[in-house]
């Protein structure tokens, strides 16, 4: 059994904003060696997700995928972005003000609770099974990551895990 791990860091903007990584994992996979097993693709930031969606070729005039598009929409119902402080019970004022004492964030970031509640419903990981050396996504199958962090850019991570033989 063989293990590979790859960390893959992407920019994200001011925006719920997604990356279509899937041939960054497909290069991860052929740089593995490894033809049969399985490929994690994982992000452990807690306002990000990792999905499985398949390709739109029409974009919005932000050039979000139309598929992509329709989810933040239907995710709008379900957590509406937060824009004021109190609209949702976390972070709270004992987090917000260890937060900027501890680790200088601004008051303003603290307004993502949306974020962290859509990352826990798509989830933060993807396993995909890998047979004679190809990812079993199927005829339109996409890897993304989304940061669904509105508050500011940042600069994230997105580990891929290989193991098999």
């Amino acid at each position: 059994m063989n293990t590979y791990h790859k960390v893959i860091n992407i920019k994200t903007e001011i925006k719920i904003s997604f990356e279509d990584i899937t041939e960054q994992v497909q290069q991860c996979l052929k740089e593995s060696k490894i033809s049969n097993g399985i490929v994690t693709v994982f992000s452990q930031h807690t306002s990000c997700t990792v999905f499985i969606q398949e390709d739109s070729e029409d974009i919005t005039y932000q050039k979000v995928p139309l598929i992509l598009q329709d989810m933040v929409n239907a995710l709008e119902k379900i957590f509406p972005t937060c824009q004021y402080e109190g609209q949702y019970l976390h972070p709270g004022p004992i987090h917000t003000q260890r937060a900027m004492e501890l680790r200088d964030e601004k008051s303003e970031w603290m307004l993502n609770t949306d974020g962290h509640l859509r990352s826990v419903l798509l989830g933060r990981s993807e396993t995909i099974p890998v047979l004679d050396g190809e990812m079993t996504l199927g005829e339109f199958g996409r890897i993304y990551f989304s940061d669904m962090d509105q508050t500011r850019a940042r600069s994230r991570m997105v580990r891929v895990q290989i193991i098999g033989h």
